[in-house]
């Protein structure tokens, strides 16, 4: 499915502006300049294909990607960077809100953290409440490439200690656009939700 031509459709800014519904999707989401843009290129094996930027909160809609007749992917606002009006960050955030838990061709969400740092509170509350709403998820922990080896496996364990606590399993894979590490095991991860829909 990955070698589908791949394609920017739109950008919603709420739900009502989002595609008809019809493909699966799959959406990435995560705090600011966390790499989720970066990761949809590089499972897409498209250098410039999602908006990446070094300015957090750069995206400020849902950008919809087209993967062939098989699925969307979908790039949600990055949440919780403050230097974003408060009056912004509350449209972005019932946006998303809705989208999570409205939409119903979603299938997965992919939230990515970045490995060198703890997840944030914000991070943690979203981890709590996609459980609380039954939403089919996994994390990504992304930029594998810029810690040891060790450090990757103490983050992970870290991150399945907090979702132990909060009664959570779901995947945790490590990924690094640099070394394309994970990008397989996410791929197989996305087929296996999207396929059985």
């Amino acid at each position: 499915m990955f070698n589908n031509q791949a394609k920017f459709i739109t950008s919603a800014t709420k739900l009502e502006e989002c595609p008809p519904p019809g493909l699966p999707e799959v959406c990435f989401a995560g705090r600011s300049n966390v790499g989720k843009s970066s990761l949809i290129n590089t499972l897409l094996n498209k250098k410039n294909l999602a908006r990446t930027s070094n300015v957090p909160g750069k995206t400020q809609q849902m950008n919809y990607y087209q993967i062939g007749d098989v699925c969307y992917f979908v790039d949600l606002p990055g949440y919780g960077y403050a230097k974003v009006p408060k009056k912004e960050r509350d449209r972005w955030g019932k946006s998303i809100r809705d989208y999570l838990l409205d939409r119903e061709p979603l299938k997965l969400i992919l939230q990515v953290v970045d490995v060198r740092h703890d997840p944030s509170q914000l991070d943690e509350d979203f981890f709590y409440w996609m459980a609380m709403n039954e939403k089919p998820f996994a994390v990504v922990l992304s930029k594998s490439d810029k810690i040891s080896r060790n450090k990757v496996n103490q983050s992970k364990a870290k991150v399945r200690r907090i979702m132990k606590e909060m009664n959570i399993e779901v995947p945790i894979l490590p990924y690094s656009s640099s070394s394309r590490e994970g990008t397989e095991d996410i791929k197989s991860l996305i087929k296996e939700f999207v396929t059985e829909s």
